[in-house]
C-alpha cells in the first residue's frame, strides 16, 4: 500500500542496450525482429508509458545511432546491466526508471502496463517474477530513485548483480499474465524459439 501524498517520481524508460552478446554472436541490439533494429523497437514500447526514454549503450555503439533516440553511454563501466541502470539514475537522480532489457522481443505493450500499473513507489523496485526460478527479473523493473544509493551500496560491495540487490532488498514481485513475454533471447538456439512464437502470435 502506499501514502496518498507521497510524491511519485515521473518515470524515464531505459533501453539496456550496452550488451557485446557474445553468446549470440551478433549484436541483439541491432537484431530486427519486426521492422526496426530491436533497440528501437524497444524505446518506442516504452514511450507509450514514459515522457522521456534512453537507450543505454556503450560509447563505441553512439557512431550512426538515429537521431530520433536518445543514446545514454554508459559512464560506470564493465558493470553489465547494473552499469547501464547506475549511468542513467546519476543523469537525473530524482527520477524512476522503467528498464527493460533489449534481448525481449516478446515484450508487449500488455506486460509493461500491466508492470506499470501495479508500481508501488515505496518500494524500492517493483518487477516481475521469474517464471522459470521465480526469482525478480531486474532488467524488467520500475527502479525508484532511492534505489540509486541502494546499488552504489551493493556495489562498494562488489555486488555487480541487479538480479541480487532485488532479492536482498525491499521491492514489490508480480507474477506476469504472459510468461513467454519475459523469455530472454541470448542464443541462437533462442532465436529459433522466439522467432516461432513470434510467428504463432501473427497467425
Amino acid at each position: 500500500m502506499t501514502i496518498k501524498n507521497k510524491h511519485v517520481a515521473q518515470l524515464n524508460g531505459l533501453v539496456l542496450a550496452g550488451g557485446k552478446s557474445s553468446r549470440m554472436g551478433q549484436p541483439k541490439d541491432r537484431m530486427n525482429w519486426s521492422g526496426k533494429e530491436q533497440r528501437y523497437q524497444a524505446a518506442d514500447l516504452l514511450k507509450h508509458f514514459c515522457k522521456s526514454v534512453y537507450i543505454s549503450c556503450r560509447h563505441d555503439q553512439t557512431p550512426g545511432f538515429d537521431e530520433a533516440y536518445h543514446a545514454l553511454p554508459d559512464t560506470f563501466l564493465n558493470l553489465g546491466p547494473m552499469g547501464g541502470i547506475l549511468s542513467a539514475m546519476r543523469t537525473q537522480r530524482d527520477k524512476a526508471w522503467l528498464v527493460i532489457a533489449c534481448d525481449l522481443p516478446l515484450l508487449d505493450h500488455a506486460t509493461v502496463e500491466f508492470l506499470v500499473s501495479n508500481r508501488d513507489p515505496e518500494q524500492l523496485a517493483t518487477t516481475y517474477e521469474s517464471p522459470h526460478d521465480q526469482l525478480p527479473e531486474p532488467l524488467i523493473a520500475i527502479w525508484e530513485p532511492e534505489s540509486y544509493p541502494v546499488l552504489l551500496h551493493f556495489l562498494g560491495q562488489d555486488i555487480t548483480c541487479p538480479r541480487k540487490v532485488l532479492i536482498n532488498s525491499k521491492k514489490k514481485t508480480i507474477r506476469p499474465k504472459y510468461p513467454n513475454a519475459l523469455m530472454n533471447v541470448n542464443t541462437p538456439t533462442d532465436v529459433e524459439r522466439a522467432s516461432a512464437l513470434l510467428h504463432s502470435l501473427s497467425q
